[in-house]
């Protein structure tokens, strides 16, 4: 019997290959707002944006706050007098269309959405962004929800985001519920501490950060079928 009716995937760097998806939106951005992109800018930013997620994580601003603030930090630390709103909206419009996977995950979810598990996608994101791209992915019709953090006004690790999370799904029992994702803080401590059982993605084989006792940890998502399809 299988011990799971509901799949919980992170989205960015567990499903789709944010890394990609974010040079390209950037550049397009800068060229939309008649700004000569360097590739330097990239680093800059993924400094500032990272520093904001976290922020976020910790619970002292909301997501939405993100949208802007990344980009006014970023015009101010590249010395460029344009508009923040302008490249914000650029940016966020062509993230949204770059739905590119990370390696196997549409074969992944096609293998455990035929053997009937419940697939939902748990993202600390941007509405239009996670929305967007979802639409024009090909897992798309393997996922039954998507819960955002935008949309819902908590992120993981937050108890009260899993906590509308499963409210969202029904209310499904904790112990057939498993939380998969890379993101080490956001998703794997989230969940435990919410008492559901998390499998770390960890395809960089990066050392375990802490002795937080876990379920699962994998290096590719294919590790995942090999598991969860046995029975």
């Amino acid at each position: 019997m299988m011990r799971y009716q509901w799949l919980l995937f992170d989205a960015d760097g567990t499903l789709f290959d944010f890394d990609r998806a974010e040079v390209s939106a950037l550049e397009q951005a800068f060229r939309e707002i008649g700004v000569t992109y360097d590739p330097g800018y990239l680093a800059t930013y993924q400094r500032i944006n990272q520093a904001l997620w976290q922020a976020v994580e910790r619970g002292e601003i909301k997501p939405v706050v993100v949208k802007l603030k990344r980009f006014e930090l970023l015009l101010e630390a590249i010395g460029i007098a344009s508009s923040a709103v302008d490249l914000s909206a650029n940016y966020l419009e062509c993230l949204a269309t770059g739905s590119e996977l990370i390696e196997d995950a549409s074969e992944v979810l096609q293998a455990l959405h035929g053997k009937k598990y419940r697939i939902a996608i748990l993202t600390n994101g941007l509405q239009v962004v996670q929305r967007g791209r979802l639409a024009r992915s090909v897992i798309r019709n393997h996922i039954a929800d998507i819960i955002i953090s935008e949309e819902i006004g908590h992120a993981k690790p937050a108890k009260e985001f899993f906590e509308i999370a499963m409210a969202r799904l029904g209310n499904p029992s904790k112990r057939d519920v498993l939380m998969i994702g890379d993101g080490w803080n956001s998703d794997i401590q989230g969940a435990v501490q919410y008492d559901i059982d998390a499998c770390w993605y960890n395809p960089a084989r990066k050392p375990r950060p802490s002795n937080l006792e876990i379920t699962r940890e994998i290096a590719s998502l294919r590790d995942l079928v090999e598991w969860l399809t046995v029975a």
